[in-house]
């Protein structure tokens, strides 16, 4: 089940290696892994993901986030991740363990390339994450 959050965004719940090709089919361009391997025993290897999505001609970045949280270099990273996917015409999915992660994830970039912290908010919301805990950090990313 993949989760439109905007147009060039969508996050998801752990994937696995036969979903790729679904995201394929269904235009994505770039898939983010946000998981750490190892993070649960019956998860996929992010290789076997990484490998799905070079047989399937779409771009594979992993910016895995553990229980530490959130740091700049992995905001940076996403912002990048979005901006090449827009540069290559196609969406981007963003998976981890529940999907959070990866819409927070997505919440901070989205700010630091200047998104507004409101429709972010709203946009979260859409897609059902709540994601207004991290308004102020989004205003302080969004030079606001």
């Amino acid at each position: 089940m993949f989760i439109a959050i905007t147009p060039q965004v969508s996050v998801a719940p752990q994937i696995d290696p036969a979903q790729v090709a679904d995201a394929a089919a269904q235009g994505f361009r770039t898939i983010v892994n946000n998981r750490p391997d190892g993070e649960a025993f019956d998860q996929p290897a992010g290789a076997a993901i990484e490998a799905a999505c070079a047989a399937a001609g779409l771009a594979y970045v992993a910016i895995p986030i553990d229980h530490t949280g959130f740091n700049l270099e992995q905001v940076q990273a996403m912002a990048a991740a979005m901006d090449a996917a827009e540069k290559n015409g196609g969406p981007v999915l963003a998976f981890c363990r529940s999907g959070t992660r990866s819409c927070n994830l997505w919440a901070l970039a989205e700010a630091s390339r200047g998104g507004d912290p409101q429709a972010i908010i709203a946009a979260a919301g859409r897609g059902g994450y709540n994601v207004a805990g991290l308004q102020p950090l989004l205003k302080q990313l969004a030079g606001g």
